[in-house]
């Protein structure tokens, strides 16, 4: 494919006004899931995509919790349920329709069930029954339900699932491949335990009264903001997939490198099908447009990073991958992604390496790129004040050598 023809004026101004949007619901989450960016991007992402998602990790690490959230920032019809090898076609699809099987036609009941809804969350989606999860892909699959003798145009725009495992049964294989994104959520290190208490005490006020609170400490009341308000509408995801095929051209250059990323993880053993190499490429425009984008860059192959089939391939994953989306940020540092308070203490160490690697490397440097590595060490300083521990003070002293690396350089010499 060839790149995009220029984008028109109106159309670009909607989407960055969707982009506004997406980082409105990502900053939202982000101020109250500690550590979670990534996979707050990718659960927009996926939905931008009209793609699906697991998120697979032990318990109490925030996986239901997050959807919960995600599906109230979201104007759209919404089913979840908790699913077990118990769990009956009818707790999902709807009860049989009794007046209309007294005629001899066999049919469901669909109304604020599964088959009407347009964000779906499955709660441990591995424990359920055959019978189950041969409807779920034909409905994952061709977003089509078979209702008795009539197939019904569901209006799914994405399924979340959770699970506290990776299935390693080969009957859940073909359920598993049809989430696209698969993503970790694992236990907070130590670095991050005070600010998981504040931001935990918020989850559980919002739990029990409904509201949202901000500043929570382990001694001051926290400031009450009202109830959470959808801020993105299925109308409007619905809108941007209309109009993706403004997106999904993809330079020729692009296409050369993604296709040297799938072949070398295909050779370390890592499944990666035609289909789902196709797949991924909406991902990568979804990424595009989240940013307010119309075209893709190499920054968006971090997706790759979540293609795994087992937790031993997420580890290679990462070596395979982060040198490529490193590399794009650093020759291009005006195009990083906003590092704002509620980054993680790994998002701030890998974004100040990248800026150390840049300034020291000995390379001529612009005025407007040093004005703006300055902007962002200010950024990532104040980021660093906001979390507790030795090693944030330790980067906030890295931060100040970098900063007088910058201003003793010539470009702000006297």
């Amino acid at each position: 494919m060839v790149a995009p023809p220029t984008t028109p004026r109106s159309f670009a101004v909607d989407v960055a006004r969707a982009s506004a949007a997406f980082q409105e619901l990502a900053r939202q989450m982000g101020a109250q899931f500690l550590d979670k960016q990534e996979i707050i991007r990718l659960m927009i992402v996926s939905a931008i995509a009209g793609e699906h998602m697991v998120i697979v990790g032990p318990p109490g690490t925030a996986k239901s919790a997050m959807i919960d959230m995600f599906s109230k920032l979201i104007d759209a019809r919404y089913f979840e349920y908790l699913l077990t090898r118990f769990t009956e076609p009818n707790e999902l699809f709807g009860p049989v329709d009794i007046a209309a099987f007294r005629e001899g036609r066999y049919t469901r009941r669909l109304d604020n069930m599964l088959p009407t809804a347009e964000i779906v969350f499955l709660d441990e989606i591995f424990k359920s029954n055959s019978a189950i999860l041969n409807s779920l892909l034909h409905v994952i699959n061709e977003r089509k339900f078979q209702n008795g003798p009539e197939v019904v145009q569901v209006p799914l725009i994405s399924l979340y699932a959770a699970s506290n495992e990776v299935p390693n049964d080969d009957n859940l294989a073909a359920m598993f491949d049809r989430f696209l994104v698969r993503v970790l959520s694992d236990n907070l290190d130590s670095y991050h335990f005070h600010e998981l208490m504040k931001k935990g005490v918020a989850l559980e006020l919002r739990k029990m009264t409904g509201r949202s609170f901000l500043g929570l400490g382990a001694d001051v009341p926290g400031r009450q903001t009202g109830e959470l308000r959808p801020v993105v509408s299925a109308r409007e995801l619905r809108q941007i997939q209309q109009n993706y095929d403004k997106f999904m051209q993809f330079p020729e250059e692009f296409l050369t490198k993604y296709k040297g990323l799938v072949f070398q993880i295909r050779s370390e053993g890592i499944s990666v099908s035609d289909r789902r190499a196709v797949k991924l490429l909406k991902l990568f425009a979804a990424s595009a447009v989240f940013d307010g984008r119309t075209r893709v860059h190499d920054g968006d192959f971090f997706i790759l990073r979540h293609i795994w089939n087992n937790l031993d391939q997420v580890e290679l994953l990462e070596e395979i991958v982060n040198p490529v989306v490193d590399a794009y940020y650093r020759e291009h540092p005006d195009e990083r992604r906003f590092i704002g308070p509620s980054a993680s203490l790994d998002d701030l160490l890998t974004e100040l390496g990248l800026i150390r690697e840049l300034l020291t490397s000995g390379g001529e440097l612009s005025d407007i790129q040093l004005f703006s590595q300055l902007k962002n060490l200010n950024e990532i300083k104040v980021a660093l004040a906001a979390l507790p521990g030795d090693a944030a003070a330790r980067m906030i002293r890295e931060v100040d050598q970098l900063l007088e690396t910058v201003f003793a350089s010539s470009k702000f010499g006297l």
